[in-house]
């Protein structure tokens, strides 16, 4: 029995029979972080994966149902590591997920250089500037706005912990796309599979997931779109499929 604290609550995550701690007061996992885990490639027998600002660990839990490697997960949140912790220790995870209280441009030092096979990163999504508007509430300012790692540190330390011929892989916003392809060719990540996410029909993306190879050949593949609701305004059959594991 997991022992939940305040106004933490335990969750299904439908598709994956995993249940997961969730709180109000702190950010919770979003559609983008399932997507990425679903999105990106995962050696299925074995490997080193590892996913950086990890949140309260749902892209770990995830991925290691679709791989009988070992995942490590990265959080600076106190808090939302120890809830992560704890839905691992929940899960009976422990033997293949293992968390990292920290800053992740200290794992490059930490955990070496080139030892994972596969980086995912949900990061946050809006730079500091004058036109941002940062939440008043830090747990959420903290996984929105780029206050402890910019874009350029997550790609950077990104290409510093996979090996060549790795997998990175990151969802973000359509806005900074450009941006995006250019920190990871910067950084010898050469992006190969590339797919938009709508929210419906003919409305314009508002989010994008990308992977890509560290030192891998020029070779962009542009995936098919994913439409988040249908006309109904019900999720999309395939998005049904990735949350709830199908009919």
């Amino acid at each position: 029995m997991v022992e939940l604290i305040g106004d933490e609550r335990l969750d299904y995550l439908l598709a994956e029979n995993l249940r997961i701690i969730q709180s109000p007061s702190v950010f919770s996992f979003s559609l983008d972080a399932v997507l990425l885990a679903k999105f990106v490639y995962v050696p299925i027998q074995k490997g080193r994966l590892i996913d950086l600002c990890t949140g309260n660990g749902i892209i770990p839990l995830l991925l290691s149902t679709r791989t009988k490697g070992t995942v490590t997960g990265v959080e600076i949140q106190e808090r939302l590591f120890d809830m992560a912790e704890r839905s691992v220790e929940y899960n009976q995870l422990e033997q293949r997920i293992e968390l990292i209280h920290g800053d992740i441009k200290e794992m490059p030092s930490v955990l070496g250089h080139s030892k994972f096979d596969v980086v995912t990163c949900n990061p946050p999504y809006f730079p500091i500037n004058g036109r941002s508007i940062i939440n008043e509430r830090e747990p959420f300012a903290i996984a929105r706005h780029e206050i402890y790692c910019t874009l350029e540190d997550v790609v950077k330390v990104s290409s510093q912990l996979v090996r060549q011929g790795g997998k990175v892989a990151f969802v973000h916003r359509p806005g900074r796309l450009l941006e995006i392809l250019s920190l990871m060719r910067k950084y010898k990540i050469e992006p190969k599979r590339l797919r938009f996410v709508h929210p419906r029909l003919g409305k314009e993306a508002n989010t994008v997931l990308v992977e890509g190879i560290k030192d891998g050949n020029s070779d962009l593949k542009i995936l098919p779109p994913l439409i988040v609701y249908n006309t109904n305004n019900e999720y999309s059959e395939e998005v049904k499929e990735i949350l709830y594991g199908g009919k």
